[in-house]
């Protein structure tokens, strides 16, 4: 048995909580990957869009949510897309009506992205499937466990997002 191999077993042996959690993150990324929300979405919603479209939608509402300045560069950043790529995907939303560039009135050569009415609506309208989603996975949880669940799941992403934050700063 190699070093490696050792090491893991006796990780397994000592944290088998923390192994129990890690192969259940990993089933969770893999039907993430699918995209399932996103593609309900899509289709009641916005038939033709793309997933990358709608994760720029959602860039965009959490960095209007952070009271950031929501510039193309900015979405691109956040998406760790080349700068090309998050122009095209942007204007390609504004095409469609679902985002609009509007003059930055502090630097008259960069713009500020909104989102539109239409934008609103699929926003809306993917928080209500995720909702029913999520409802249907909880439907025979108690209003404890759903609370419980809940508090500790925020937690944990949040301590995972702090430590992958870091990670970046590197």
């Amino acid at each position: 048995m190699t070093k490696d191999q050792l090491r893991l077993r006796n990780a397994e042996q000592a944290y088998p909580d923390v192994q129990r959690i890690g192969d259940t993150m990993t089933r969770m990324r893999v039907m993430m990957g699918r995209r399932v929300i996103s593609r309900l979405a899509i289709a009641r919603a916005a038939p033709g869009l793309e997933l990358s479209q709608l994760d720029i939608l959602d860039v965009v509402r959490r960095l209007r949510a952070d009271q950031q300045p929501v510039t193309v560069g900015a979405i691109a950043d956040a998406m760790r897309l080349d700068a090309s790529r998050g122009s095209r995907l942007v204007a390609e939303l504004v095409a469609r009506g679902i985002l609009r560039r509007d003059a930055c009135q502090e630097d008259g050569r960069r713009s500020l992205i909104q989102i539109t009415d239409a934008g609103e609506a699929l926003l809306s309208e993917l928080r209500n499937v995720k909702q029913d989603m999520i409802e249907q996975v909880l439907e025979d949880w108690s209003p404890e466990e759903r609370h419980v669940f809940g508090a500790l799941f925020e937690r944990f992403i949040d301590r995972f997002d702090q430590i992958s934050q870091l990670s970046d700063q590197d």
